[in-house]
């Protein structure tokens, strides 16, 4: 085991959660090169980090297949020992396959998995009672590799630009998602941060994508201790600053998972997802809000939608503000 490569060319969330691949295997092969291939625009989050080697990027906006195989040529020239991959697409099922690695390591569920080398049972469903971590780590079939935890390193440079935000007690909210269903509205955001306490600074925190979203559920609280930092912090910066909070705020999305990888406190807002898909939050102190009764609408598929199905989308109105209340930390 000289050098690995993983493959994970997924959402933002998903790249977070396979960062606990890297400390397993840096801790059972602790001089092997370890790489990671990532979508274009994740890779800022591996900027620094201590135990990877390199970071291949795989533009998937642009000439997506052109360059899928110039990745193929890099991966090739690599020689690397093992080639794990962690999603059940064709496209990184043909990376795999045709690697050279000496080890070709997926899930059964990709369509090119006959042509791997090493093969796993993908075991999806709330009824495995398996977080995504827990799968991805039996792609590691090594007796040495021990399951660990997702981990993001934020540099000093990114410590050093959220110091100024950390003054007094302050909570962080994620308000949007790239899916309509897994957001929770902005009706109750805003109901929300006209209750939180006058003490407490507010930092509502997205992308570029996310800042009028963000800015209009400041403007509508009224809340004067609300900024808008939606595009002013990098992933790592959000992950510096949630760090140190009393409290972060997320719907099922990536900044949960940013949360989990510095064991920030946070409370995971769940509307027409469940936790019981194995992507909950994994810091020490962590809260799951949800609807408190049951529908026979939810979960309404296995990622979020771009509109509720039914309509009126009660999982996510339902659920009430005392909910949130109840995870701040008293004063």
């Amino acid at each position: 085991m000289q050098r690995v490569l993983i493959i994970q060319t997924a959402f933002i969330g998903d790249v977070v959660l396979a960062s606990a691949m890297l400390e397993s295997l840096h801790q059972a092969f602790p001089t092997a090169e370890l790489d990671i291939l990532v979508r274009k625009g994740n890779e800022s989050l591996f900027k620094g980090h201590p135990y990877l080697h390199d970071t291949l990027i795989w533009n998937k906006q642009h000439n997506k297949y052109k360059h899928l195989w110039q990745i193929l040529t890099q991966i090739r020239r690599n020689h690397y020992d093992a080639v794990i991959n962690l999603q059940r697409y064709a496209a990184t099922g043909f990376l795999t396959a045709l690697s050279g690695a000496r080890e070709k390591i997926g899930f059964d569920k990709n369509p090119l998995s006959a042509l791997f080398t090493k093969v796993i049972l993908h075991q999806m469903g709330s009824s495995t009672g398996l977080h995504e971590i827990e799968r991805n780590q039996l792609l590691l079939y090594w007796p040495e590799t021990k399951l660990s935890l997702p981990k993001l390193y934020p540099t000093q440079s990114d410590i050093h630009f959220v110091e100024q935000f950390k003054q007094g007690k302050y909570i962080c909210i994620a308000p949007s998602s790239v899916w309509m269903t897994k957001q929770f509205p902005k009706e109750k955001w805003i109901a929300f941060l006209q209750q939180v306490p006058s003490d407490i600074t507010i930092y509502v925190l997205g992308g570029n994508n996310d800042a009028a979203l963000c800015q209009e559920i400041i403007d509508r609280s009224g809340n004067p201790l609300s900024l808008n930092l939606a595009g002013k912090c990098n992933f790592l910066q959000s992950a510096a600053l949630m760090q140190d909070a009393i409290m972060n705020y997320v719907n099922d999305s990536a900044p949960m998972h940013f949360c989990s990888s510095v064991n920030a406190p946070v409370t995971a807002i769940y509307c027409s997802t469940i936790p019981g898909f194995g992507y909950g939050p994994l810091s020490t102190k962590s809260y799951i809000v949800q609807i408190n009764r049951d529908l026979s609408c939810r979960p309404c598929g296995l990622h979020g939608k771009k509109e509720c199905p039914q309509g009126h989308f009660d999982c996510g109105y339902k659920i009430e503000i005392a909910q949130l209340m109840r995870c701040l930390p008293a004063s």
